[in-house]
């Protein structure tokens, strides 16, 4: 879940684990584009009442997931088309090259371990072709950085930007070069070599 990383006391919500699935569904395209989403099926598919449901769709809504219109209720949002596609990973590559700058210095032991630790997760991910948890795995290893350069504010201006993207995803062909992407920019910021970190990011981003 979102909070687990940065604060190992925060509780996991009912709310936050359905909005974790929701998510998920969406960036599996088992939720499809355009698909209405119904708050009475929703409740009886988790077992809650329709209040933490309505919270749910509300806050994907926010992140851009879903999109809500007068008389239509509430939908999958559409994916994006290539130029709004192209100003996402721009916008997303300066946000991220800004925390990469804001990192110089500030990393220690146990975030290398941290970054590690969810290397190893999206390694695993792809040994098992769980391609949920890859999209998840790499969202960590991104949203990590994020948040050590600027803390939630950052977070929450990155996050929406990342999670509309990944409605374009397509499975990854090469499993390998993704996890040595990565690598490439967890070893750079090991060597504190921003310039190194950066160009492994931009290479990574698109």
């Amino acid at each position: 879940m979102d909070s687990v990383m940065f604060d190992q006391n925060k509780i996991v919500t009912i709310k936050d684990q359905i909005a974790d699935q929701m998510r998920s569904d969406i960036i599996a395209g088992e939720l499809a584009p355009n698909t209405k989403l119904n708050e009475q099926s929703l409740s009886k598919r988790f077992g809650v009442s329709r209040g933490p449901i309505r919270d749910v769709l509300l806050q994907l809504t926010k992140e851009g997931l879903l999109v809500s219109k007068n008389n239509c209720g509430v939908s999958v949002n559409s994916v994006l088309d290539p130029a709004m596609q192209t100003l996402m990973i721009r916008i997303r590559r300066e946000i991220e090259t800004h925390a990469i700058s804001s990192l110089k210095g500030k990393l220690d032991d146990a975030d290398f371990d941290a970054l590690d630790s969810i290397l190893n997760r999206l390694k695993d991910a792809f040994k098992q072709e769980d391609f949920i948890e890859v999209t998840k795995a790499d969202i960590d290893f991104h949203r990590y950085l994020v948040y050590k350069a600027g803390g939630q504010e950052l977070v929450n201006l990155w996050h929406p930007i990342v999670l509309r993207m990944r409605m374009n995803y397509k499975r990854i062909t090469n499993p390998k070069a993704c996890v040595d992407e990565h690598k490439a920019i967890a070893n750079a910021l090991k060597e504190d070599n921003i310039k190194a970190a950066k160009e492994a990011l931009l290479a990574n981003i698109r």
